[in-house]
């Protein structure tokens, strides 16, 4: 693996609360990659990761908050960044509000998409909702007679 995509898996564990190899598991990394360069151009996706990689070093408090006054405050990232959350959670690539093309001018390939059928299946919401994706993925016969299991968050006030 190169720098380039370990920063854009690094950036993501920030961006979606989820471990590298939750990220690594679905399968995706490299296709949400490589979609960020085909929706946004590679020059906005450099700086989206370099904007990441300077950050403040361990995470921790001082980290959060730059992530969210540097990436998500940022005019030319913010949108960007969080495009890039929903598809994760989603599998689908939702186009850049108007605002942001207006601005940073239109993306010939910002159409809301969804990048793969396994994007679909793989979304980070499903494991994080602790549900099975609608046709895929069932859980088994007589399944739906038993309240879901919602696992707990990671994070600093989790116990596991």
């Amino acid at each position: 693996m190169n720098s380039r995509f370990d920063a854009f898996l690094d950036l993501s564990v920030e961006l979606t609360a989820f471990s590298r190899f939750d990220l690594l598991g679905t399968g995706l990394a490299e296709l949400y990659l490589d979609t960020l360069d085909k929706v946004v151009g590679s020059e906005v996706a450099d700086t989206l990761l370099t904007a990441f990689v300077t950050l403040p070093q361990p995470p921790d408090e001082a980290r959060l908050k730059a992530v969210r006054t540097t990436i998500l405050g940022n005019e030319l990232l913010g949108d960007v960044a969080r495009a890039l959350i929903k598809l994760w959670y989603s599998g689908t690539w939702f186009s850049l509000p108007s605002m942001w093309t207006e601005r940073f001018g239109p993306k010939p390939e910002d159409t809301t998409f969804v990048v793969s059928p396994d994007a679909y299946v793989e979304g980070l919401l499903w494991k994080a909702i602790g549900a099975h994706p609608a046709g895929a993925k069932a859980p088994g016969f007589g399944s739906w007679a038993f309240p879901p299991k919602i696992p707990p968050l990671p994070g600093p006030d989790s116990k596991g």
